[in-house]
């Protein structure tokens, strides 16, 4: 016996259609504080790294968090990607998990396609390997870096083995600053254990066209000359590869 079709129901017309789409996009503001973002196709992507970046450790749910095993596939993802010519990350961070720090920095400056960070409001602690990892980095003007040594949170073993560790990972952030910025590392250490600027640690804030002054930072500037340079960089890489230029 052959079933009877129920009849489809004719499409909405244009302005009711309008309509549900712009109840859903209140819904999302309302729900999950989201706005639409534009979907322009783009040959560059950007990436972000807000709050604290989360390392082995899970952070208290009211912490803003960066987490690393979310960041390492999508930088494994962009590098594949034959459409992304180019990566902009941009900084927001107070620091975090330095290993975890350092991880991402390494896979940074490791990318064979031109890399751009910008710092925005602070790239504090081991968010500054991360900031010197790209190719050029910015900052913003009222943009802050802190420098200062490396702590460990939690129990405290006091034998020397736990000195020398820190030690080590203290030269590995430095080297690697040193390697991929303009600073020297004598500068750097400096800077590690001023006294007497942070009321209570040891250490330096460099605010904007400081951090360019003693070599940490490329440049200042914002979202739009990190673009504008981003697609410079990708231009010059098509011309050294032979690829034809538009």
């Amino acid at each position: 016996m052959q079933e009877r079709q129920q009849p489809t129901a004719p499409p909405a017309p244009p302005r009711q259609r309008k309509k549900a789409q712009g109840v859903r996009k209140i819904d999302n503001i309302k729900e999950f504080g989201q706005l639409e973002v534009p979907t322009a196709k783009t040959n560059i992507h950007c990436l972000p790294i807000i709050g604290q970046i989360e390392g082995h450790l899970i952070l208290p749910p009211q912490n803003k968090t960066t987490k690393y095993e979310h960041i390492i596939p999508q930088l494994i993802a962009i590098e594949e990607n034959p459409d992304i010519e180019g990566l902009l990350i941009i900084l927001n961070t107070v620091g975090g998990d330095v290993e975890a720090g350092l991880a991402i920095a390494e896979m940074l400056v490791s990318m064979s396609k031109p890399t751009v960070s910008l710092v925005l409001g602070g790239g504090h602690s081991i968010g500054v390997p991360v900031a010197v990892s790209s190719r050029f980095s910015f900052i913003a003007e009222t943009a802050t870096m802190t420098i200062h040594p490396i702590r460990l949170s939690g129990l405290l073993i006091g034998v020397p083995q736990t000195y020398e560790y820190l030690d080590k990972m203290q030269d590995r952030v430095v080297r690697f600053v040193e390697k991929h910025s303009r600073i020297s590392q004598r500068k750097f250490r400096e800077l590690m254990f001023q006294t007497g600027e942070l009321a209570r640690d040891i250490g330096t804030v460099l605010v904007g066209r400081d951090a360019v002054e003693v070599g940490l930072i490329d440049d200042v500037g914002g979202v739009g000359e990190s673009v504008k340079k981003l697609q410079e960089m990708i231009a010059e890489d098509k011309k050294k590869k032979g690829d034809v230029v538009h």
